[in-house]
């Protein structure tokens, strides 16, 4: 019996583990990677608003050739749209699609209550299938189910072998939410990659040290968006399901946990995101 790829959010929906992440990408390059990815048999592609490559992720889908079913789109709204009525419609539009698999509140900045009703709105309609939140806070994801009427699916955050996030993950767990893990190699770090566990497991399962931390994050039931331009590198990071990890190895991998972020959120920096406006109907 094969292992399953996907996991069933608080809603029913089946989403797969492994994805390929676009941020940082320019159009050219999300539109390449992106079509990579689903002729490398992937089926989760994330963007967002202000990653300004949305069209170009619509693009790669249409050039796929797969059925639009057969594809996980998933995208975030910015703080500057949240007050927009018309913000969920306009995506749409840019990724050139009918519906939105997973929609994401990108920041805890500006009047994010606002942009939660505008995703239930959607998911209401039809026009999304699950709603989440990225780089929240315990106290701003209690914040938001207390208001709530579509619980979040997902909370996509920082998370790798040094930044496990054991008390968060118990959190969310009690309340379904998943983790999706964004930096799921420690934003390239070289010094978590040479962790003796990591080469040595590497060199015993013969894979690379960046696809045993992938593997651990989806035995830990991490969803992982693992970004890359490189198209052997996108066959390698979704190479993950022809071995495993022992209970044995996966508490070895615990005791790497440093608490060590790479980003730090701050009032300024939220202040500063509610009032950046990208320019999103000039992306190619």
């Amino acid at each position: 019996m094969s292992e399953k790829k996907t996991i069933t959010l608080n809603n029913g929906v089946e989403m797969p583990l492994v994805g390929i992440g676009t941020f940082m990408m320019s159009p050219d390059d999300a539109e390449a990677a992106a079509l990579s990815a689903l002729q490398s048999g992937y089926q989760l592609i994330d963007t967002a608003n202000a990653y300004m490559n949305e069209k170009a992720v619509g693009r790669a889908m249409k050039r796929s050739g797969l059925p639009r079913k057969d594809i996980f789109l998933e995208t975030k709204l910015w703080p500057a749209f949240y007050e927009q009525a018309d913000a969920v419609e306009k995506t749409l539009a840019r990724l050139d699609t009918d519906y939105i698999d997973l929609l994401l509140i990108h920041q805890p900045a500006g009047n994010y209550v606002a942009g939660y009703r505008l995703m239930e709105k959607a998911y209401k309609e039809g026009k999304v299938r699950a709603i989440g939140l990225s780089n929240f806070t315990v106290e701003q994801i209690k914040e938001i189910l207390a208001v709530c009427e579509v619980k979040p699916a997902i909370l996509q955050t920082e998370v790798h072998p040094y930044s496990q996030e054991k008390e968060l993950k118990a959190f969310l767990a009690k309340e379904g939410i998943v983790i999706q893990a964004w930096y799921p190699l420690g934003h390239g770090d070289k010094a978590l990659q040479a962790e003796p566990v990591f080469t040595d497991l590497a060199q015993k399962c013969g894979k690379s040290t960046a696809q045993i931390i992938l593997r651990w994050h989806v035995q830990s039931g991490n969803i992982v968006i693992p970004g890359s331009r490189n198209p052997d590198h996108i066959r390698a990071n979704a190479d993950l399901f022809d071995f495993a990890l022992t209970d044995g190895e996966m508490a070895a991998i615990e005791l790497v946990n440093k608490d060590k972020r790479y980003y730090h959120s701050t009032p300024e920096m939220l202040a500063g995101y509610a009032s950046m406006v990208p320019p999103v109907d000039e992306q190619k």
